[in-house]
């Protein structure tokens, strides 16, 4: 069977640093961090009191405020996402097959604020139950998919992946998987996210994940520096359209550029740790590689998972090296949760973005809060430590792993006849 290519046609993001994916990836290139002080909640008892919030959204601008209360707020984040990426995708919706359009979207958590209000509401009561008829509804994570297609009308496949920090990636996967199979036209894919409250930050300080640098918040996500001390949780969504290429072509569509391969594993280790020679990263590598019929001296940048955290970053570097072995020492190798913190399920949506722009571009984004060298770190590998850095990119690499040993990394190349 001859697969199809797969192209992106459009993007949206709601990040930390910036509500579009334009003021994102402008952010990314200027090294602007998006941590401060949590507003959500007064979070002074806790062990963590900073994290990357989503600034400066009004969501009464994208729906009115009887619908906004009916969603949780990673839900809104996927409404607003997704309008950004069909709007900038030029689809015609009156013209397009709604059969073979579809949606996949992801969320590692959901609605872990809605669950919290209620329980709370309930908890403050005299026992008798008294809960919001959307309760349900606004907490289950797959009902950001649902209300995309029904916004639009698409009624090609549609569901929700789950595997923590990996969410989003498998869902470009699974996406970009149905498209090659010609099962599917289009199909927005990506992810969101947004549990800073007492529960979420409450639970991954139990964890010891979170960094406690409270004095410091915008140098806290630090990957690769020596005095890391675990990642700064962000919120937001990012959304890409991902369409066949010979329906692209004829509507006449903008490419950003083509999505080639995919990977997907577990490391069958741990529930939170990933494994310390990071066999499972090698092996996802390896299969996006192979699926993509590229070679590592394909590759010019990889946008890592690069949590910030003192296990992670260390198992990930080695498994780059083992994989690409003295190609290593050419990339160039960033993370970008440096300054956007780590939006768990919607990490790997915005990060494919970020890579995305960076092969349109030619330009990698940096790493930035870079203080000390890591000697565990081989120190000629190029980490692009706090500046950005410009080179022809061919080819780039984003990897996402989540608790319970999940994987996936894609590849996306500049678009060519």
């Amino acid at each position: 069977m001859e697969f199809k290519r797969v192209v992106v046609t459009g993007i949206g993001a709601i990040t930390p640093i910036g509500n579009t994916a334009s003021d994102y990836w402008n952010a990314l290139l200027a090294g602007v961090s998006g941590a401060d002080k949590i507003t959500r909640f007064d979070a002074s008892k806790f062990k963590t009191q900073f994290a990357c919030e989503v600034k400066g959204l009004d969501v009464t601008q994208f729906m009115d405020r009887k619908e906004a209360r009916k969603l949780d707020i990673f839900a809104q984040y996927a409404l607003i996402c997704a309008d950004q990426a069909v709007l900038d995708s030029g689809l015609n919706l009156e013209t397009i097959d709604k059969d073979k359009t579809g949606v996949i979207w992801a969320s590692g958590i959901g609605g872990l604020t809605t669950f919290q209000e209620e329980v709370i509401n309930f908890a403050k009561g005299d026992g008798t139950p008294r809960y919001n008829p959307f309760f349900i509804p606004k907490m289950i994570l797959d009902i950001a998919a649902g209300h995309i297609s029904m916004r639009y009308g698409f009624r090609g496949i549609n569901y929700a992946t789950v595997s923590a920090c990996a969410s989003s990636t498998h869902a470009l996967i699974d996406a970009f998987n149905w498209i090659r199979l010609g099962k599917n036209k289009v199909i927005i894919a990506g992810g969101s996210e947004s549990v800073i409250n007492e529960s979420g930050v409450g639970g991954f300080n139990a964890m010891h994940a979170l960094s406690t640098r409270n004095d410091d918040p915008k140098t806290a996500s630090r990957p690769f520096d020596v005095d890391r001390d675990g990642f700064v949780m962000g919120e937001g969504a990012g959304g890409l359209i991902l369409e066949e290429l010979e329906h692209a072509k004829a509507r006449g569509a903008k490419i950003y550029g083509e999505m080639v391969g995919g990977g997907m594993t577990a490391d069958a280790h741990h529930i939170t740790a990933p494994h310390p020679e990071g066999l499972g990263a090698q092996n996802v590598m390896r299969m996006a590689l192979e699926d993509a019929g590229l070679t590592t001296a394909d590759i010019d940048y990889i946008n890592v998972h690069g949590t910030s955290t003192p296990l992670g970053d260390i198992s990930e570097v080695k498994a780059i090296q083992q994989v690409f072995g003295e190609d290593a020492y050419r990339l160039n190798i960033s993370s970008t949760k440096s300054m956007t913190g780590h939006l768990l399920g919607a990490a790997g949506a915005i990060e494919a973005i970020a890579t995305l722009l960076s092969v349109q571009n030619d330009i990698c984004p940096p790493t930035i809060n870079h203080f000390t060298d890591d000697p565990q770190l081989d120190a000629k590998l190029n980490l692009t430590f706090n500046t950005p850095q410009k080179r022809t990119i061919k080819a780039a690499l984003s990897n996402t792993f989540g608790f319970g040993g999940h994987n996936a990394s894609v590849i996306f190349k500049k678009y060519a006849e």
